[in-house]
């Protein structure tokens, strides 16, 4: 998985001159000592924490776990009493470092929850915005607070309803842009309309490219994505795009079950996913891979046909980046058991969790169901073999790294 990287206004600067020109290149900016220590304490917290605790395989510290008798998740909700060690730390130093920027973050009504979680980790507030909904649905948003000349950043999963969340998003980012923001950054940990990326069948529209040109044309100046059903859904947009893996803190959960790796086999529900159960299976210890092989009769209806690989005797890790009626996925769990699998975990970024999704996953196919929170879930969704991860520490690094990147690009201009 690729990671973000920001290099150093003097490496950047030794590429096209000399050390010398650079140190008085910096002098004769407008930048103060203040600020360049500010950065250079930036540059540190990045080396010695974003690095190792959030991109790199590393064992949470769950001393603090939570227990709720109706199955709600077990890693802590990011706030003052409950945050994890490792994330206190980090962002009561980001608190102390990085107060003094130029950066917003706003969240939409889509999943408030991720937002403030992002926002506690970054050692930020959450901006102030007014967003209501008049009588006849239309959508009315104002910031209440100047953007003019700053880095703004929402956070707008387009989850159901995905047409109003997608609205939602483009109101807002068209607020920023007449409110005179430097640059705009969608945060989408969901980006709906992802699975109609082709055209399979005649006369059928390819929906991910209009969102991605709505989302442009909006006036985005840049899109930071989670999990993408295809990779080829960014090169839709005409802006860049950060595209985020959430299995490091997958990964990082699975670590503390202390599964023996030869007792481990990384599944694909279907054919289409072979290269993430792969890229999933090597970090897991170089875990063997098994593919259920499945011929699909119409959207959410599917149908298994066999299974390629072996899973008798062991713990079969089932990968996906999406559960949504959890048709393929139950289905598949239940050939698994046939084929003789000892257990079988569930794991996936989004849950979307259409009907009848719950009852599919908590039929006890599963040990248990692991999912992220770039989607809100709803009360009455939760179920005993549910464990809901925050992928908080991840967003809230990479846009502070994006944030890097902006500020050095717009010096060294």
């Amino acid at each position: 998985m690729a990671s973000l990287t920001l290099p150093s206004p003097s490496q950047a600067s030794s590429s096209s001159s000399s050390s010398s020109f650079s140190s008085s290149f910096l002098r004769r900016s407008s930048l103060t000592h203040a600020t360049l220590s500010f950065n250079e304490s930036r540059r540190r917290i990045h080396l010695s924490n974003a690095v190792e605790n959030i991109f790199r395989l590393k064992r949470c510290d769950l001393s603090e776990q939570l227990s709720f008798p109706n199955g709600k998740p077990n890693i802590p909700i990011l706030n003052e009493r409950t945050l994890p060690k490792f994330l206190e730390s980090a962002r009561m130093e980001k608190t102390v470092s990085r107060t003094n920027t130029r950066l917003k973050l706003f969240s939409g009504t889509a999943n408030p929850a991720l937002s403030q979680e992002i926002a506690w980790y970054m050692g930020l507030e959450l901006g102030k915005i007014n967003i209501k909904r008049f009588a006849d649905g239309e959508i009315y948003v104002q910031l209440q607070e100047s953007v003019r000349g700053c880095d703004v950043f929402l956070v707008q999963p387009t989850c159901p309803p995905a047409n109003e969340n997608l609205m939602e998003l483009l109101i807002m980012i068209d607020a920023c842009r007449r409110a005179s923001a430097k640059n705009i950054t969608a945060v989408i940990p969901y980006f709906g309309y992802a699975r109609a990326d082709r055209k399979t069948q005649g006369r059928e529209s390819i929906a991910a490219k209009l969102v991605a040109n709505l989302i442009t044309e909006a006036g985005a100046n840049r899109v930071l994505a989670c999990d993408l059903h295809s990779g080829q859904s960014m090169g839709y947009f005409d802006i860049p795009v950060d595209h985020v893996y959430c299995q490091p803190v997958i990964l990082d959960y699975l670590a503390s079950k202390t599964v023996p790796s030869n007792d481990l086999v990384v599944v694909s529900p279907d054919v289409g996913g072979v290269a993430r159960a792969r890229a999933f299976a090597k970090k897991l210890s170089d875990a063997p891979l098994a593919i259920v092989d499945k011929r699909r009769h119409g959207h959410n209806v599917a149908e298994v046909m066999n299974l390629i690989g072996d899973v008798r005797g062991k713990v079969a890790v089932m990968v996906d980046d999406m559960i949504d009626t959890a048709g393929t996925i139950a289905t598949g769990a239940a050939l698994l058991h046939q084929e003789g699998a000892r257990e079988v975990y569930a794991c996936c970024t989004h849950a979307v969790l259409s009907p009848p999704a719950i009852e599919r996953l908590s039929g006890g196919l599963f040990q248990e169901v692991i999912i992220t929170n770039t989607l809100p879930l709803a009360d009455q969704n939760y179920f005993p073999e549910l464990t809901v991860l925050s992928v908080a520490n991840l967003l809230g690094e990479t846009i502070w790294r994006i944030h890097d990147d902006c500020s050095v690009s717009s010096i060294f201009q």
